[in-house]
């Protein structure tokens, strides 16, 4: 493309916008000031007419001469001091024959008057108009001679040129000129200093390149597949990608003030305290949530926050996968842990030669080990929920706390309906639980007792500890996201992943202390 046809740059533009503007309304406004100038310098020298007309009308020596057989040979000399020393066009004398008494030229003295006096001869009016006479274009003023008895022996007509009007306007004309250019200057170079701020606050873009950017920022935005919103300093809604709006669709007012009172604490926490905020964990309708949280800076200060937020829901799979690769590693260290321990003692009875000792003990083991294989499968027919279990037996005799499952207790179906792989978050959680807590009051002497039953219409777990129970003002409380009465970070979100999976499965929990200690949990899970 050309270069004279290429679009004017953001800078060019503005400057030269402003600056056709502010011409405009100079020359606008000096258009007015000018009629009104005119109007005012017309007005001003039919006064100034008036003035010197009354002024000779009232003049005792030119009344005194209308007496006279000739009043030009003393009114002249008269008039024509009186134009002199006020700088009128002409000053004229007259009778009431409208005869001329006086004049600037001395030859028009006797002649008849090139206007009308009528309206200040037999009316007694004083007149102001703009009219052509003998001497030209002029704005004139007329007025009757009285004479001691108030009769009206005269006239006095007093003009001022157009050409003294036209040299008045020249005058006004160069000084509002020299205002209006000054006003332009001026003008201009506010609307450079102006287009420059503009174009700084902008960092230097042009309009394309900021509407490419925007854009750009909103494909970037949907593009990512973790719920991203950026709020301002009042919790309001600047920015938020697709994902992000199915999320919060029931959590932001009407506004775009955000409601739900969790993400408002975690983004009041990023703007106050001008730092990140990572693995903020939260419960959005029965999900758990992480959120990541950057501050907004603008010149030095704190703006707004953008938060991530990843639903946990998405990883579930590798979470399973995870868990049961877990569980089989915390098998494998409980194991190897409790083996080496064995194996030690095989050894030393072997050194020892107390062989039938040794073999008494690795057949206990043998038979502990395969009791509880046995049991599990043949009483447990879900392989998540068994696995789970058998888990949980190896990992207390790491933690040296009694796990004891009721040898009466059997599933020996699991509905269709229930998620076991949901199940088992709940049950694990609510076992680990127990054994820490058991295991913290008791040392050694912790035990676990867990029951459970498909009988009816439902599915029960029973999981008893002999540690220090919960407190009722802590029995509803515990359930909250965030509490905890552990040290350390990262605590308080089992028992609420507990409560919000239970309620998925449709499920309840039930809180009590028992009379001997401790605290007991009974989950119910319904078949239909």
């Amino acid at each position: 493309m050309p270069a004279f046809l290429k679009q004017p740059k953001l800078l060019t533009q503005m400057i030269g916008l402003i600056s056709i503007v502010i011409c405009l309304m100079v020359i606008f406004v000096s258009a007015i000031f000018l009629t009104m100038i005119d109007d005012l310098t017309e007005e001003s020298l039919g006064s100034q007419a008036m003035t010197v007309a009354k002024m000779a009308a009232q003049k005792e020596a030119i009344i005194d001469a209308f007496r006279e057989q000739d009043p030009s040979i003393r009114i002249q000399p008269i008039a024509e001091e009186i134009r002199k020393s006020t700088g009128a066009g002409y000053v004229v004398i007259g009778n009431k024959e409208n005869v001329r008494f006086s004049h600037q030229i001395e030859e028009n003295i006797g002649k008849t008057m090139g206007t009308s006096s009528r309206a200040s001869l037999e009316e007694g009016k004083s007149v102001i108009y703009k009219g052509t006479g003998i001497s030209g274009d002029a704005i004139k003023a007329k007025t009757p001679i009285y004479n001691e008895e108030g009769s009206i022996i005269g006239v006095a007509s007093v003009g001022f040129l157009t050409t003294e009007a036209e040299r008045r306007m020249d005058e006004y004309q160069m000084k509002l000129f020299i205002f209006a250019l000054f006003i332009n200057l001026l003008g201009i170079s506010g609307s450079v200093m102006i287009a420059k701020r503009v174009k700084k606050l902008i960092f230097n873009l042009e309009p394309e390149e900021i509407s490419f950017l925007f854009k750009e920022k909103e494909a970037t935005l949907e593009s990512i597949r973790d719920a991203t919103v950026a709020l301002n300093t009042d919790y309001q809604v600047t920015s938020i990608n697709k994902r992000a709006r199915k999320l919060l669709q029931d959590q932001v007012a009407a506004d775009g003030k955000v409601t739900n009172s969790r993400l408002v604490d975690i983004a009041s926490s990023i703007i106050h305290r001008r730092e990140s905020l990572v693995h903020q964990r939260m419960v959005f309708g029965h999900q758990l949530y992480v959120a990541d949280g950057s501050p907004i800076w603008q010149n030095g200060q704190t703006k707004g926050v953008v938060l991530t937020i990843r639903p946990v829901s998405e990883i579930e799979k590798i979470e399973e996968e995870i868990s049961a690769v877990k569980s089989i590693t915390d098998n494998i260290r409980a194991q190897n842990h409790e083996y080496l321990n064995k194996l030690n003692t095989i050894y030393g009875l072997m050194v020892l030669e107390e062989y039938d000792e040794a073999r008494a003990f690795i057949s206990d083991e043998v038979k502990e080990r395969q009791d509880v294989v046995v049991f599990l499968t043949s009483s447990v027919k879900d392989p998540y929920i068994a696995a789970c279990l058998l888990g949980k037996v190896h990992r207390s005799k790491e933690m040296k706390v009694r796990l004891q499952i009721d040898e009466e207790s059997n599933i020996s179906s699991v509905p269709a309906s229930l998620n076991t792989k949901l199940f088992v978050t709940v049950l694990g959680n609510i076992i680990d639980n127990a054994m820490e807590a058991a295991s913290q009051l008791r040392g050694e002497d912790a035990s676990v007792y867990v029951s459970f039953t498909d009988i009816g219409n439902e599915v029960v777990f029973d999981i008893e500890d002999n540690g220090p129970g919960i407190c009722l003002e802590w029995q509803e409380q515990i359930f909250i996201e965030g509490f905890t009465t552990k040290d350390g970070e990262n605590h308080g979100i089992g028992l609420a992943i507990v409560k919000n999976t239970l309620e998925k499965l449709n499920g309840q929990l039930y809180i009590s202390n028992k009379e001997t200690g401790g605290a007991q949990f009974t989950i119910v899970i319904p078949k239909g």
